[in-house]
């Protein structure tokens, strides 16, 4: 009449505890997969960083700056019109500051101009004694 549970084994228990994980593994790589493929199709035009110090915006009236600073994508510099080298770009920034020091720099760099050139002209900028610099990048 009454049936006796058997005892169960071992294996058995086991068996029932595991959970499939393949199911939730092949939607992780479907989704894995969708943004390596989707993200290279990203176009990201700006990108903002807290207490970055730089900003890219849209300047008119480029006459009107005191201290305008041009790199080109042949790493040429000209400042306010003018074609120098870097040396000389240091000592004429001071002098600069000494006559606009309420002025804020402007940096028009190219994009394919080296990173490089950018740190000297920034470096150059720093020595002189201005505090800020706004760099506007020139699309290519």
């Amino acid at each position: 009449m009454f049936r006796r549970n058997r005892p169960r084994n071992s294996e058995s228990v086991l068996e029932e505890n595991l959970i499939n994980l393949t199911p939730l593994i092949d939607v992780v790589f479907v989704i894995l997969i969708v943004f390596i493929l989707v993200a290279p199709m990203l176009d990201i035009d700006k990108i903002e960083l807290p207490g970055s110090g730089i900003t890219t915006t849209t300047i008119t009236g480029h006459e009107k700056m005191p201290v305008k600073i041009m790199v080109n994508a042949r790493d040429e510099i000209t400042l306010n019109d003018r074609r120098v080298k870097l040396p000389e770009l240091k000592r004429l920034v001071h002098e600069l500051h000494d006559q606009h020091p309420n002025a804020k720099p402007h940096l028009f760099q190219d994009r394919k101009a080296h990173f490089g050139i950018y740190q000297e002209v920034k470096n150059a900028v720093e020595a002189s004694g201005y505090q800020e610099m706004e760099v506007v990048l020139k699309k290519t």
